[in-house]
């Protein structure tokens, strides 16, 4: 027998192991899979930074309306906070406050349409905090939607090199086509590895922003109407 045919005829030992996999893959399927692994870090990166934001929001809230319904002037409560960056429902409050005082400190007392200076100084404070509090997410998204794709891609080349193997090998054994076909699936794998998680956190995270800024709104609306009830009793003084 021809030692070439003996040599075709014995077949290539490959690794299976998922380094090996990696290893043995097509330079494009190894460029996927560096990228998708690359998107699942970043993924746990965010995932991990807004889970701890979260908490802090929330403990920070859960403060500032103990202190905030403790019965504590409100002067006091703002001269407290104006000094330091203030985020959550105390962003809110001194944006509300800065308002009025500038209304009431100002050459010329302007209570006409103070009420609506107000509710929009509000509104503007409570979409500046979501975009703090939603940002970074759509990342989450885009990895969710698009990870699997990008790991078909990678499925489908290592697909075509198995099919290039079988035509240079002029063999159909399964010891040809196996290699190639367990790196295409790894390569979708690991694009469903960074896919899932990321499309899992997003709702979950995206459900404590909604929840977050159902706080904010409630404490502004409460807030508008205390001081909206201080303002008629001045111009009720005033007239």
């Amino acid at each position: 027998m021809n030692p070439a045919d003996v040599a075709q005829a014995v077949p290539v030992a490959h690794d299976m192991s998922l380094f090996g996999l990696f290893w043995q893959a097509h330079f494009i399927v190894k460029l996927v899979m560096l990228g998708l692994l690359g998107a699942s870090v970043w993924c746990w990166a965010i995932i991990i930074d807004k889970t701890l934001l979260y908490a802090r929001t929330k403990r920070a809230m859960n403060r500032f309306e103990e202190v905030f319904w403790s019965g504590q002037s409100l002067e006091e409560l703002f001269r407290s906070l104006q000094s330091r960056p203030a985020t959550g429902l105390a962003a809110v409050f001194v944006a509300a406050m800065r308002e009025w005082k500038r209304s009431f400190e100002g050459s010329g007392r302007s209570f006409q349409s103070l009420s609506q200076r107000i509710d929009k100084v509000l509104d503007v404070t409570i979409q500046r905090e979501v975009e703090r509090l939603d940002s970074k997410l759509t990342v989450l998204a885009s990895i969710g939607s698009a990870g699997p794709y990008i790991g078909l891609f990678g499925t489908v080349v290592g697909i075509m090199n198995s099919f290039t193997s079988i035509a240079a090998s002029k063999s159909t054994s399964l010891a040809v086509v196996a290699p190639g076909i367990a790196e295409a699936l790894f390569a979708t794998a690991i694009g469903l590895f960074a896919a899932i998680p990321a499309v899992l956190a997003y709702n979950k995270l995206q459900s404590e922003v909604s929840k977050l800024q159902s706080r904010l709104e409630g404490f502004a609306d409460e807030f508008s109407a205390i001081l909206s009830r201080q303002i008629d009793e001045r111009i009720a003084l005033a007239a």
